[in-house]
């Protein structure tokens, strides 16, 4: 006969048998304050994953630009390159070397004018909104300097934008004490007027920036008109004033489908452009690029030359440490996909945002806002917002796992609500023939509701109006009277069922 031993062992060592048995996860754990002790890894584990559970589904959340699938053996050298620092130069030379590659790999795509064994000016990182805040100190260390040696007060710089600029714009202006102008929106037109803008630019604005993809439509700015407008004007003034083009979102769109669209460095007022790689550069969170024109864009004390490291390391950024995998990742994505790789993603995510709009205009609900020219997207607005709000179709939504944003127009067209759908590379032609007949199925369902309500409101109203008034006098109440009773009361029912406000 065979005996069987228990071998005691400590709480701290103890493999789990069974993870959810356990009294690691049935036990609360402090959520402000370090535990006292330590837990088993697979509870730990066990715990985390259970609460990321609740989030949305990457793929499925149509409000974000950024990549959320890339190919298996392109994760591989991610993980692979998770323990190394980016900034340690000296000790990971490659790494280096892979992202000079493609800081010249996206200045030659955007026409930088340097030569073919010329090195570009440009960097990489965390994403566009760090890009944006390096070209902007560039702008005003630049301005400073020329008004310097001219005698000339410097302490008032501004720049002008287009109301619909994304919010790292409002904190390059804050952060850095910078006035932004920006030029008003209106019904119908989301993009920065050029005409408007240079019209707004004075002897203390450091540049104008202009967006070549707008964040709530997609739309290109004519950066072309814009670089006509503002050569006379510095002519006609003596001002150097320059361009800033941010192509976070359209900067990997327009050179593959749009080569005759000018708006890169092919104008001469165009000194630097920033692209994020996390987006339509098909990289995962984490990664952007700037490009200037050429050294003399970049001044250069605003370079750091450090050599405790090992070796002298020039930098300009605004963090120091920073994983290495989205700049493998990025050149990755170059040398697998090339020009044509690229090409034909960009256009199969213009064909299912077309698959988008029409099925959206089928409903006979929706008035498209968005070009059909531009960053792969739908947004659109209801035709009748009487009974419910893009918000509450958005609201809806959610119950078939999709994140759709609904949010208004910046100033002066904050009366439009709208909502967007951002076509991502992994959002294919099923999910959005899907996405339509689940946004037909909320409306049905919100219509539905609404003839419910009325009826239920008519037939209060009726039952008062039967009742008659004090003197016992029959009460006759007009259609338009029985029509914005039934509204009110819609409205009020909509609003005590909102739990949340803007995706």
């Amino acid at each position: 006969m065979v005996l069987s031993k228990a071998v005691p062992s400590s709480s701290h060592d103890a493999s789990l048998d069974c993870t959810f048995a356990s009294r690691y996860v049935r036990a609360p754990l402090p959520r402000f304050k370090l535990p006292e002790e330590s837990i088993p890894k697979e509870a730990a584990y066990q715990v985390i994953n259970d609460e990321l559970m609740l989030d949305g589904n990457p793929r499925l959340n149509l409000a974000s630009f950024v990549t959320t699938w890339m190919e298996p053996e392109c994760d591989k050298l991610i993980m692979a390159a998770l323990n190394k620092n980016y900034v340690d130069m000296d000790e990971y030379p490659i790494t280096t070397e892979l992202q000079n590659r493609c800081v010249n790999m996206i200045a030659h795509l955007f026409n930088a004018p340097i030569g073919e064994e010329e090195t570009a000016v440009g960097v990489g990182t965390v994403g566009s909104s760090e890009a944006i805040m390096l070209a902007g100190l560039a702008f005003k260390r630049k301005w400073q300097n020329k008004r310097k040696a001219e005698g000339m007060p410097y302490d008032k710089p501004n720049i002008v934008t287009g109301a619909n600029v994304q919010v790292c714009w409002e904190k390059f202006a804050r952060y850095f004490e910078v006035e932004l102008k920006e030029v008003k929106l209106k019904e119908g037109y989301y993009v920065m007027d050029p005409e408007k803008a240079v019209a707004m630019v004075d002897e203390n604005t450091i540049c104008v920036a202009a967006i070549l993809g707008s964040t709530l439509t997609g739309e290109f700015e004519d950066v072309k008109k814009l670089n006509e407008l503002l050569t006379e004007k510095n002519k006609e003034t003596g001002w150097d004033v320059p361009i800033h083009v941010d192509a976070a979102s359209g900067g990997f769109i327009a050179p593959f489908l749009y080569k005759d669209l000018v708006w890169d460095f092919r104008l001469p007022l165009v000194k630097s452009i920033n692209v994020s790689g996390h987006k339509y550069g098909l990289v995962y969170a984490g990664v952007g690029w700037v490009v200037w024109r050429s050294k003399e864009d970049l001044p250069d004390e605003l370079v750091f030359h450090i050599n405790y490291l090992g070796a002298d390391q020039p930098t300009f950024t605004l963090n120091f440490s920073k994983g290495s995998s989205q700049i493998i990742a990025q050149y990755y994505q170059f040398i697998r996909l090339g020009f044509e790789g690229y090409k034909n993603i960009i256009e199969n995510c213009m064909e299912n945002a077309k698959v988008l709009r029409q099925g959206l205009e089928q409903t006979g609900k929706f008035n498209i806002v968005s070009k059909e020219v531009g960053v792969p997207l739908v947004a659109f607005a209801l035709k009748d917002r009487t009974y419910y709000t893009v918000f509450d179709i958005s609201e809806n939504l959610r119950r078939f796992g999709w994140i759709v944003p609904a949010y208004t127009m910046p100033a002066d067209a904050q009366h439009i609500a709208v909502l967007r759908v951002v076509v991502r590379e992994d959002f294919s032609r099923s999910l959005a023939e899907r996405l339509v007949s689940d946004i037909h199925k909320v409306v049905q369902e919100l219509d539905e509701q609404v003839k419910h309500v009325t009826k239920v409101v008519t037939t209060q109203v009726d039952i008062t109006a039967r009742g008659g008034g004090t003197d016992g006098a029959l009460v006759h109440k007009s259609e338009q009277e029985i029509a914005e009773e039934v509204i009110t009361y819609w409205k009020k029912l909509v609003s005590r069922k909102k739990t949340s406000g803007v995706c």
